[in-house]
């Protein structure tokens, strides 16, 4: 079956937008091949700085043909109406209808052949709406273009347009269609410097070959291996190491079309500041890559760079370009770095009076302070010393008025640490600036210092409890706080570092040092604890856990302690797995649903102790006296926080409420027996339920 080569040649597009535009356009142009009955084998799409690419494979070469019927009006109907269906069908006359009895009636149908068209005709027509209609998050209208003002709105001006449609082994057609005067061909161009003459293409495998003998890499992935490979083997030959960075390999392989790696130094001197600031200021200056030394780990005064050309002079002029860019950038943050040095971090706090960190939220001089008060009531509670704690509180945010960290806000926190250990500041108290803001995601590590972890607690409960107060809630996929991630942050906090902490009692002291009180100051930290419900959900889920048995633990309600909730799910996720676990989860559902029953229709509850005097059945007298030794056991298991006890005292229940169902008539004739058996169901569903509501586990 033919193939499908397209390609849409321009001005350089920018390497942010380059990746999801090459997956919106394989996506819109097989969504309407899709629709238009054109069922294809396989499709990619490619991009580099200058041209978006895709390539369709096993297109038929014309649609199926269409046959439809259409139920047209009754035998003898109106005139009129029979001829609107004659019209509507095509039909000549009523005699090639065909006749569909029905009880209403005998009904006229007719059959509708819609032939198929072309593929490539088909092509000619979505092409060029799907180029109009492009998504591009920004783009740009140019001017005239043979004699005509342009209507295109596209990223960059677009040059050429390539489309062509044929089977392997024939001459391909050109898909004829035009865009702003732009004639779809089959001419495409390769590297703008080194091979900017016209080609002439035919289909996917000729094209990507062409461009390659035209300095013009097409893949993405083909140029981050190139320039990762090269890059790893010159500083390796140098003796060095590559300091690796995906998110810059992904932004420079889509600022060239044929990569070249070179290497370029800078003088010794700029060694003095912090490795960090250097990799920012290389990296966010020139986009290019840091180089360490293997046995130090330290930073090296050499950098490596991209270039889009293979020089003449083998790259001096491309280097030396880049190495005077960079020296005037990194002697700006050595300057930032050692004027910043000399100021303390606590010499710049009183500058946080005038900046409001939110309107309803006081000025960041007033969070703080909240911070300190509470960083000093959970030091005691996670090991931390207080007056390490308050003091690392009292600097941690400091470092946001220095002016590394303002040239280079992806550096705050750290910087922090660097000054706070340059003016002598205790170990803990420095880590404790930079990692307070940790973790920033599930990639991302979480503290293991105490006060550390007091600080980042501190600052991420302040932050939810403050916009909890003020009513800026996430809503949807709206979390412009990033209160879902500060939630998560809580959670990790306390998992991983195994900690004992009543998430109510500090909602409750972080929210008497708000200025501001909500309307309903009662309802917060359950609010707020129904919220690090659902994001512990997504962290049990995103671990290969239930989501549902988190529900069944929280739903017992007086749950606010997360390291026992993680391992009450763990303990009842692990005894659901086993056959009791299984079987006592039906039992217990089945009762429930005989239960649900039985209440709606007597409009009554049955709480209350059973009487033992109306069991008649060895199986009642069982299940009544298993159902008061496991509420025993499980109890004091749980209450030791012996979970894996709890549920082996559960598993106790299985044989004798299978024999319960097995032998027993729960809605037997005698009312009072009725309502006795149902008491006892009622007491089956009140044992598990120390240790989970089993109604809310899915089977």
């Amino acid at each position: 079956m033919p193939d499908l080569l397209l390609e849409l040649f321009s001005e350089e597009i920018p390497a942010r937008m380059q990746g999801k535009a090459a997956d919106d356009l394989r996506r819109m142009v097989t969504d309407k091949l899709v629709a238009e009955g054109l069922v294809y084998e396989g499709a990619k799409a490619f991009a580099t700085p200058r041209r978006l690419a895709l390539t369709v494979h096993g297109i038929p070469a014309r649609q199926p043909d269409l046959k439809t019927e259409r139920r047209g009006p009754k035998i003898g109907a109106p005139d009129a109406a029979v001829q609107g269906f004659l019209k509507a069908t095509g039909l000549k006359s009523l005699d090639e209808a065909k006749i569909q009895r029905d009880p209403k009636g005998d009904f006229y149908i007719g059959l509708i052949e819609k032939p198929g068209r072309d593929a490539i005709e088909v092509l000619a027509e979505i092409l060029p709406v799907i180029i109009r209609t492009f998504p591009w998050p920004k783009s740009m209208r140019w001017g005239a273009r043979s004699g005509k003002p342009g209507s295109l709105n596209w990223v960059r001006p677009l040059h050429a347009i390539t489309a062509t449609f044929g089977l392997e082994t024939e001459e391909p057609d050109v898909v004829k269609f035009e865009v702003d005067g732009i004639e779809a061909g089959q001419t495409t161009y390769g590297h703008r410097f080194m091979a900017p003459a016209a080609i002439s293409v035919r289909r996917f495998e000729d094209y990507e070959a062409k461009l390659k003998a035209a300095k013009v890499i097409l893949d993405p992935q083909a140029r981050k291996d190139i320039i990762f490979a090269d890059a790893k083997e010159l500083t390796f030959a140098q003796g060095f190491e590559l300091v690796e960075d995906q998110v810059l390999l992904d932004e420079v392989s889509g600022l060239v079309e044929w990569p070249v790696v070179m290497m370029g130094s800078f003088e010794a001197e700029y060694l003095a500041i912090p490795d960090e600031v250097i990799r920012a200021t290389i990296r966010n200056n020139q986009k290019c890559f840091v180089v360490k030394d293997a046995k130090t780990g330290k930073l090296t005064n050499k950098f490596v760079l991209t270039a889009n050309i293979e020089a003449t002079d083998g790259g001096k002029v491309i280097v030396s370009g880049n190495e005077r860019v960079i020296r005037p950038r990194l002697s700006d943050a050595k300057f930032f770095y050692e004027t910043d040095l000399k100021t303390k971090l606590e010499d710049r706090l009183p500058k946080f009076e005038q900046i409001v960190f939110h309107e309803k939220l006081g000025t960041q001089a007033a969070r703080i302070k909240r911070i300190e008060r509470l960083a000093a009531e959970i030091a005691p509670l996670v090991g931390a010393d207080v007056t390490k704690a308050t003091r690392a509180a009292h600097l941690a945010k400091a470092d946001l008025l220095t002016e590394v960290v303002g040239e280079f806000p992806e550096v705050q926190g750290l910087m922090g640490k660097y000054y706070a250990l340059a003016q002598g500041e205790d170990a803990s108290v420095a880590a404790a600036c930079e990692e307070h803001y940790k973790p920033q995601g599930p990639a991302d590590r979480v503290p293991t210092d105490p006060v550390s972890i007091a600080i980042a607690l501190a600052d991420k409960i302040d932050t939810l409890v403050g916009f909890w107060a003020i009513d800026e809630k996430p809503t949807g996929s709206k979390d412009p706080y990033a209160l879902r991630r500060a939630a998560l942050g809580v959670i990790r906090l306390i998992a991983e570092n195994a900690l004992r902490l009543s998430l109510m009692k500090v909602a409750v002291s972080a929210l008497t040092g708000l200025s501001v009180k909500p309307a309903d100051a009662q309802k917060l930290p359950s609010d707020l604890l129904a919220f690090f419900a659902d994001r512990l959900k997504v962290q049990l889920r995103d671990q290969g856990a239930r989501h549902d048995l988190v529900d069944a633990v929280f739903s017992l309600g007086g749950q606010d302690d997360l390291l026992m909730i993680v391992r009450r799910v763990e303990a009842l996720g692990k005894f659901l797995e086993t056959d009791d676990g299984k079987n006592l989860l039906a039992g217990t559902k089945r009762a429930s649903n005989i239960l649900a029953i039985e209440e709606k229709k007597d409009k009554r509850n049955f709480d209350g102790a059973p009487d033992a005097a109306l069991y008649s059945l060895a199986e009642e007298k069982v299940l009544a006296k298993a159902i008061g030794e496991v509420k025993t056991e499980a109890s004091a298991a749980v209450a030791k926080e012996d979970f894996a006890a709890a549920m082996s005292a559960m598993a106790k229940l299985r044989p004798p409420v299978d024999a319960f169902f097995d032998k027993v008539r729960v809605n037997d004739d005698d009312a009072k027996v009725r309502e006795n058996r149902l008491k006892l169901l009622n007491e089956i569903r009140s044992a598990t339920r120390a240790v989970a509501d089993f109604s809310k586990i899915q089977d």
